[in-house]
C-alpha cells in the first residue's frame, strides 16, 4: 500500500484570491501587520496497489493546473 502526501499551491506571481480574502479579513480584525497570506491545499491519498507513476498521473489529471500551480509530493510505503 502507498500513501501519497501532496501539497498544491499557486506559483509565485499568480494571484491567490483566497489568500487575499483571508489577509483582508485579518486586517479588519485588527491584525494590521499581516502583509500577505498564501493558501495551499493538502491531499493525502492511499493506494492499495500502484506506484509513484500512478500518483503523478493522479496529480496531473486532477489536482494541479501546471500553468498556475506548483506541488510537492511524498510517497511512502505503508
Amino acid at each position: 500500500m502507498l500513501k501519497a502526501k501532496i501539497i498544491v499551491r499557486y506559483k509565485e506571481g499568480v494571484d491567490d484570491p483566497e489568500g487575499k480574502t483571508i489577509k483582508h479579513a485579518l486586517n479588519l480584525l485588527g491584525f494590521e501587520d499581516v502583509e500577505d497570506v498564501k493558501v495551499a491545499k493538502y491531499y493525502e491519498i492511499k493506494l492499495s496497489k500502484g506506484d509513484e507513476n500512478e500518483v503523478e498521473e493522479i496529480i496531473r489529471k486532477l489536482l494541479v493546473n501546471p500553468v498556475i500551480h506548483d506541488y510537492e509530493v511524498r510517497v511512502e510505503r505503508i
